[in-house]
């Protein structure tokens, strides 16, 4: 991808998954990557191998750097985007990746379980988004933020409430910071991955039956890779989007399309 070699991004929650796979294509771009997680370091470790022997294979030499950090928690994000920059000299993407989810009724949630969630899939990216755009202001240069979403930034998701008001919320960080900071070069873009094959998701991506009720309702019939969430990143990050900002990509096979009104019910 056009710009990205040389650059540096830092990626919340990349020990696994989503997080490790936009880690890793983004070594393989050429990008200096800030590996943050926050209780598994031996995960970290294993996705900085990777991106390392990516990289190598692609010809990029790159620099990596992990930092470990609860994007809940305020010290932990000064923390961690301060040792991006100082390791790396500076800090041109924010990949806000870190996020968690529990199954509840809504009715039985407690607030410390709400607090926690929010804390973590909404008011860590923004902290983290914050720090981040202070550094580009003071360096006067640009620079990318991309939100990692949900589907469930506009669908509804009974026993999640949590996670769908985080998401919800997300969509609009996302318009508000790409609408204040857009001419001064800032552009701020989300992703929405919808059913994808993850360590997260293993209560139904192993189970053969669950997944084929899963896969039903999306228009492509199957569930998406980390890797082709990575994709995404990647392009958005890029100079080849150089003029998208504020914007959220789903990235769901159609999930959002309203898969269930492929044939028609009413007159």
């Amino acid at each position: 991808m056009k710009g990205l070699a040389g650059k540096t991004a830092l990626i919340t929650g990349a020990s696994s998954g989503i997080g490790q796979a936009i880690a890793i294509r983004l070594a393989e771009e050429g990008c200096n990557i800030g590996i943050n997680y926050r209780s598994n370091l031996e995960e970290a470790k294993h996705t900085e191998q990777i991106a390392l022997q990516k990289a190598q294979a692609a010809g990029k030499n790159i620099k990596t750097l992990i930092v470990q950090g609860d994007v809940s928690k305020e010290e932990d994000v000064l923390r961690m985007v301060n040792s991006t920059i100082e390791t790396f000299g500076s800090l041109d993407i924010l990949i806000n990746n870190a996020g968690i989810q529990t199954e509840s009724p809504s009715h039985e949630v407690t607030t410390e379980n709400f607090d926690r969630i929010i804390g973590v899939n909404l008011r860590g990216p923004y902290l983290c988004a914050r720090e981040t755009i202070k550094h580009f202001l003071a360096t006067e240069k640009a620079g990318v933020i991309i939100n990692v979403s949900s589907v469930h930034e506009i669908i509804p998701r009974p026993m999640y409430i949590s996670y769908s008001v985080s998401k919800g919320g997300m969509g609009n960080l996302t318009k508000t910071l790409a609408l204040e900071y857009a001419d001064r070069g800032i552009r701020v873009n989300a992703i929405a991955p919808g059913a994808t094959i993850t360590p997260i998701n293993e209560s139904w991506t192993n189970d053969a039956e669950k997944k084929a009720i899963v896969e039903s309702h999306i228009p492509m019939g199957r569930a998406g890779t980390s890797d082709e969430v990575a994709a995404t990143v990647a392009f958005l990050a890029s100079d080849d989007a150089a003029y998208i900002t504020g914007q959220t990509l789903f990235i769901d096979g159609g999930l959002t399309l309203y898969a269930d009104f492929r044939e028609a019910w009413s007159a």
